[in-house]
């Protein structure tokens, strides 16, 4: 710990996926400490409180909480992290809605759009020039398309590369969960290359396909970001992703929680 030095205000944020609890602390816009943890098994209000506050401590860093920021696609998670934030922290944590982030949503159902998409859409029309698409790659493979005027236009859903390998091996008796990596080879000389081969290519295809569709139905040269898990590995092997941010979404919720009314 610094001795002698005045706790900084800094803004907590968290990002509750499926797999795993994405968190971050800002002092400002600036990042000075990130965190994963698993979503399962589900924790208690007491034990998100001392995992946080241990994380935080042992950090090294004087920090005093003073805003916190949560989205979530896992409402079972949010309740018990957002009372142990308010208990631990003393902090109100507030949740995004829709309607306040400052981004047109110009979708049918504004509010079926998940948090954390929002989230990415509000930190690459803060961070990139527009038009642009973000790719999220959870759970869930997300591409949401920003307009050149920071408008959310709508997007695209398709599995993610974990849900398609674990669905291929529940439904099929002799096949089995691998790795997601490059192949040596197009051409799997075994089971287990086979399967990675054909889980590696299928999803750089459908990304490169989706993004062509897009660019196609705007007419226009569009910058696109990738995030999320295997972001990086197919950010460095598909030629029409231009940038990776790996913590887009916490950016996101920090500028979203930094213009949020101060009230609980």
């Amino acid at each position: 710990m610094y001795q002698g030095k005045v706790p900084k205000d800094m803004n907590l944020v968290a990002d509750v996926g499926n797999t795993v609890v994405k968190t971050g602390v800002f002092e400002k816009r600036n990042l000075v400490l990130t965190g994963e943890f698993a979503t399962q098994p589900r924790k208690e209000l007491d034990e998100w409180g001392i995992l946080l506050s241990s994380w935080i401590g042992e950090s090294g860093r004087e920090i005093k909480i003073s805003k916190a920021m949560i989205c979530s696609v896992v409402t079972s998670v949010v309740s018990p992290l957002k009372k142990a934030i308010e208990k631990y922290f003393r902090v109100p944590a507030f949740e995004i809605e829709a309607e306040k982030v400052g981004i047109p949503l110009l979708c049918d159902n504004p509010w079926e759009v998940g948090a954390d998409r929002i989230a990415n859409v509000v930190a690459a029309a803060q961070l990139y020039k527009l038009p642009a698409i973000v790719i999220d790659f959870g759970t869930a493979t997300t591409f949401d398309v920003i307009s050149e005027k920071g408008e959310y236009l709508g997007g695209v859903i398709a599995p993610g590369v974990r849900t398609a390998m674990e669905s291929l091996a529940e439904k099929t008796e002799a096949l089995f969960p691998v790795d997601f990596k490059k192949p040596a080879s197009v051409i799997g000389k075994n089971t287990k290359d086979g399967l990675r081969a054909g889980l590696f290519y299928q999803c750089l295809g459908g990304v490169r396909e989706i993004i062509r569709g897009i660019k196609k139905e705007l007419g226009k040269e569009v910058k696109v970001i990738a995030t999320g898990g295997i972001g990086l590995l197919l950010g460095e092997e598909c030629a029409e992703i231009d940038e990776i941010d790996p913590v887009l979404t916490l950016e996101g919720l920090n500028f979203i929680v930094e213009k949020w009314p101060d009230r609980s």
